[in-house]
């Protein structure tokens, strides 16, 4: 088709994942609207200027709480853009009773724009966050109270531009094929398959994703069917993402009409197609775990990021 994806330099860190574990585990998004200006806030409580961030709930994906985050401290909804280093940092001092570890915390953090209004005029101060405001990215370098703050803003400034989403998404946990006498293009998602494709829900909304598209096979449509019925976005079915009939031709095709848009989309498949799915796309061939999903940031068809989820 001759379309390939340009690769720009990765993440100094390792790429976020939402396996991590710490002491404490939070999420949190550098806000920036053009001309340079990033979100920060401040917390009267430590008397700080910093990013929008938070925990995560009991169960709460890194991506969704870095968004619920950035609404519940500013009431703007954002999307997420490429990840960022995620910061790793001590809460309290070594004690024997830890085995000679102190309490840490881990921040997962991405870059991020404002889906509609950024306007933060109307912002009412609270206990938590008592002003919220749009400064100048070489202000906000002298404002921001931590240093590792401002090691995230310099990171986050390369990456600034807004991008999209190109999201590989392999279906969830189906009925075992061993087990299932009907055409295997029929075969279900199992209790935990239909699970996992509801918390896929809020994860691709934390993209902004308003493309969706998928194999024709049941356990495949299953698993994006929740964000399509919940979003209202169209279900787009495509017999070459299946593992009856994928072609590298015919994916090549369909990559060349993805790429040519602008939204951000999803794309659900299987593990066999994924070799050819991932060379269209002119990434390095991955093996994704059932309900595992590869999300590509592009800016002007160059990957501005990768990062890897399992639900």
């Amino acid at each position: 088709c001759g379309v390939r994806l340009a690769l720009v330099p990765a993440p100094p860190a390792k790429a976020v994942t939402s396996t991590d574990v710490s002491d404490v585990t939070a999420a949190g998004v550098v806000v920036f609207r053009p001309g340079r200006r990033v979100l920060l806030v401040h917390r009267p409580k430590y008397d700080d200027w910093s990013f929008p961030k938070g925990k995560l709930d009991r169960g709460e994906h890194a991506t969704v709480a870095a968004v619920r985050e950035v609404a519940e401290e500013t009431g703007l909804h954002v999307r997420l853009g490429p990840p960022l280093a995620a910061q790793h940092y001590a809460l309290s001092a070594a004690v024997p009773e830890r085995g000679g570890r102190g309490r840490g915390k881990t921040v997962f953090y991405w870059a991020g724009r404002v889906v509609g209004d950024d306007d933060v005029s109307g912002y009412r101060a609270n206990d938590e966050v008592d002003a919220v405001e749009w400064v100048d990215a070489e202000e906000a370098a002298t404002r921001l109270t931590y240093p590792h703050d401002r090691e995230t803003l310099a990171e986050a400034l390369d990456r600034r531009r807004k991008t999209r989403a190109v999201i590989v998404l392999r279906h969830g946990k189906a009925r075992s094929r061993r087990a299932w006498r009907p055409d295997d293009r029929e075969r279900p998602l199992l209790t935990l398959g239909h699970l996992q494709a509801e918390r896929i829900v809020p994860v691709l909304a934390s993209y902004d994703v308003t493309r969706v598209v998928t194999s024709p096979s049941a356990r495949c449509v299953q698993t994006v069917e929740p964000f399509a019925s919940t979003t209202g976005w169209e279900l787009e079915e495509h017999p070459t993402l299946s593992e009856e009939d994928a072609s590298a031709k015919g994916l090549a095709r369909l990559v060349e009409d993805v790429l040519a848009g602008t939204r951000s989309t999803v794309i659900c498949t299987h593990r066999p197609v994924l070799p050819d799915l991932c060379d269209a796309l002119g990434v390095e061939p991955v093996s994704l775990e059932l309900a595992e999903m590869l999300v590509l940031h592009l800016r002007k068809k160059k990957i501005a990021g990768i990062e890897r989820h399992p639900l």
